[in-house]
């Protein structure tokens, strides 16, 4: 057991002190590493963690059994999305994908502490309103934008979450997380590289131009963040304008 917060996890941070006591000292410190599976879909939820480092994926299953992301959590969030909304089984299986610190705590320890702390379930609440988001965005950028957009947008968030220009990903893992075919990563990757986006090696992207990154993913990328910093205002995160306000006329 822990007696601060992760360092890493602006979730934990924006916690009144008082619900940082409350929590922190049923936290445990743990190392989650790439193929972690620390939910699986329909069942029970045993932990729910607040990832330090490194990248989670929640992954649905198409009716060929084909997994696609759906949603992404790092250190600005928390698994567990069920067990805040009262449910233990995970809706989807929730998959590490790139490895690091974090801290969990037990699912039902979770429950007992948002029953009794109104402004602790509100923080959780709010983040899984983000998170619906994300899912929300996801859904309109894999109906209605070509795969560059999506992968630049999917290397934004990426970044935002890992803290780092550079990452381990492979054309496997990213065309898994995209559902597209591979080849279709590659070409993608290509222009990327082409427009001096980024670079990339068998296993490893880094981002040179966020800019441009971001005026390729155009709108797929800024709204769930915006509103992350609308709803947490006191985290300093995401790199990218604030969508979640109307223009100004």
């Amino acid at each position: 057991m822990i007696s601060n917060p992760p360092p890493g996890n602006w979730l934990l941070k924006t916690l009144s002190a008082e619900d940082q006591a409350l929590v922190t000292q049923h936290l445990e410190r743990v190392s989650i590493k790439r193929g972690d599976i620390l939910e699986a879909a329909g069942e029970p939820i045993p932990y729910v963690y607040f990832p330090d480092e490194g990248l989670v994926s929640v992954v649905a299953r198409m009716q060929d059994g084909k997994p696609v992301e759906v949603g992404m959590v790092g250190r600005e969030g928390m698994t567990g999305a069920s067990v805040v909304l009262d449910d233990f089984l995970a809706l989807n299986e929730v998959r590490v994908q790139i490895g690091g610190a974090a801290v969990r705590i037990p699912s039902a320890v979770l429950r007992r502490l948002v029953s009794k702390s109104p402004s602790l379930h509100a923080v959780c609440l709010r983040y899984v309103q983000v998170l619906i988001s994300q899912v929300a965005q996801t859904a309109v950028a894999a109906a209605h934008l070509t795969v560059q957009a999506r992968l630049a947008r999917w290397l934004l968030m990426v970044q935002d979450r890992v803290g780092s220009d550079q990452f381990s990903l492979t054309h496997e893992l990213l065309a898994m997380m995209l559902g597209v075919r591979r080849p279709g990563v590659t070409v993608a990757m290509h222009m990327l590289e082409g427009e001096h986006l980024i670079r990339s090696t068998r296993a490893n992207v880094q981002i040179v131009d966020r800019d441009g990154l971001e005026a390729l993913a155009s709108t797929s990328y800024g709204i769930p963040e915006g509103l992350y910093r609308r709803l947490f205002p006191n985290a300093n995160v995401f790199g990218g304008p604030d969508r979640s306000k109307p223009a100004s006329s």
